[in-house]
């Protein structure tokens, strides 16, 4: 775990309401049917509901997803984002034991 990219990766108002939308996938519009079955949520729904440009939406979430906060599956031309609960629950470890 590496602290300095992962707090970076925080230190932006949207990234972190991105981790904090993904807690939940009804904030998103509903899967299409053809992606019923799949975890996550397609990143045109985050960039819709982010309000900003593909390029920044695709930044963020390269950011995030190299300090461990969202994992990224590909299925077709599409890619679908969720939360590494794991990752995320070791990153608070980690800033527990160097902070008390």
């Amino acid at each position: 775990m590496n602290l300095e990219r992962s707090i970076s990766a925080l230190n932006n108002p949207v990234r972190r309401k991105i981790v904090e939308w993904l807690k939940d996938r009804s904030n998103f519009p509903p899967a299409l049917p053809e992606h019923e079955g799949l975890e996550g949520v397609c990143v045109g729904y985050i960039q819709e509901k982010a309000n900003l440009s593909q390029s920044t939406i695709s930044n963020y979430m390269g950011l995030l997803k190299q300090a461990g906060f969202v994992i990224a599956e590909r299925h077709g031309q599409w890619t679908f984002y969720r939360r590494d609960e794991d990752n995320i629950k070791a990153f608070f470890d980690a800033v527990q034991k160097e902070l008390l």
